[in-house]
């Protein structure tokens, strides 16, 4: 018995002591560099986003903040490294729809447990895609493009990143009664240079990568894949309208998440920062000429949001027949 009142006495005594220590360490974070892995190449917009909040992130906490770009098995590999990592705050994942949603829909194989492996701090943006051709020798209509592709004896080729934009070229070709083929690609910067150099007829994509293409003229948008104002390009049409096809709207998304059992007064602090950052009008700005909405929400919010989100894509997925490869 006295053993027994001992052994209580030494938990009671140690489970303060212990919640000090968290505490003492979350009043203390950061104290070194804090990583935010980016599971694609530099360039796209997740990395553009990334580098503008750790930016001002690294101004806020005064600690350096640095992007590690780690792309390749549909974000699987920096996911799988987040996922692995101390959960101490120090290691975050610039996680996006692919990463939590898409994966998991479509049955890729994956390394990690999107909904046990990660600690929600915030979404940080949302994206519109477009559907774009080369302005050289590409169709100025959505139209002409499926008539070309109706019209041709060999496939269309189109290039594609993540998932969502893969289904979504996808999704298009079935509803226009088109044969394509899918090129896919690593990130937004090869995608743009299929375009650039002819390996696809068509690509969708991110804003931030071909924008300045489109401004120069080399690459013309036709459509977009949903119907958010797009300042940078106020007149182009929602793919719907613009094909007058029955397609549902897509968007992709990106959010930070830590590794799963990192202090939540850690993920407080970072999503506290993070919310500090995107509220300042300057950061926002800067977002919004490459394409990219500036949001954020609370931890449980982002949680929801994503766990909504696995559900209704595995649905649309299902029931569209479509295949990945």
């Amino acid at each position: 018995m006295r053993a027994w009142f001992a052994a209580v006495f030494t938990i009671i005594a140690i489970t303060p002591a212990a919640a000090q220590t968290a505490a003492d360490t979350a009043q203390n974070f950061p104290s070194r560099t804090i990583r935010i892995i980016v599971p694609f190449p530099a360039g796209g917009p997740t990395d553009i986003n990334a580098r503008i909040i750790a930016q001002r992130m690294s101004e806020n906490f005064r600690q350096p903040v640095v992007i590690e770009n780690r792309p390749g098995g549909n974000t699987a590999i920096g996911a799988q490294a987040v996922a692995k990592a101390e959960p101490d705050g120090y290691t975050l994942l610039a996680a996006m729809d692919t990463t939590l949603v898409m994966n998991p829909a479509t049955g890729a194989s994956m390394n990690y447990d999107p909904f046990k492996d990660f600690a929600a701090i915030t979404l940080t943006a949302k994206n519109t895609s477009l559907l774009t051709v080369r302005a050289s020798d590409g169709p100025k209509t959505i139209g002409e493009l499926i008539a070309r592709g109706k019209a041709s004896a060999t496939k269309l080729n189109y290039g594609a990143g993540i998932t969502i934009t893969r289904l979504a070229g996808a999704t298009f070709a079935k509803a226009a009664g088109i044969d394509v083929q899918l090129i896919p690609y690593k990130g937004s910067s090869e995608v743009v240079q299929g375009l650039l150099t002819g390996s696809v007829d068509f690509i969708v994509d991110g804003i931030a990568p071909s924008l300045p293409l489109i401004q120069s003229g080399q690459f013309r948008p036709l459509a977009k894949l949903n119907s958010r104002a797009l300042p940078t390009l106020p007149e182009l049409k929602p793919l719907a309208e613009a094909s007058g096809l029955p397609i549902d709207e897509m968007s992709s998304w990106i959010g930070l998440v830590a590794p799963a059992g990192t202090p939540s007064a850690i993920v407080q602090k970072i999503h506290a920062d993070v919310v500090r950052a995107m509220a300042d009008a300057a950061v926002a700005d800067r977002l919004e000429k490459a394409g990219i909405l500036a949001v954020t929400t609370t931890p449980a919010e982002f949680e929801k949001y994503f766990r909504d989100e696995a559900e209704r894509w595995a649905k649309v997925y299902k029931e569209s027949g479509i295949k990945l490869d």
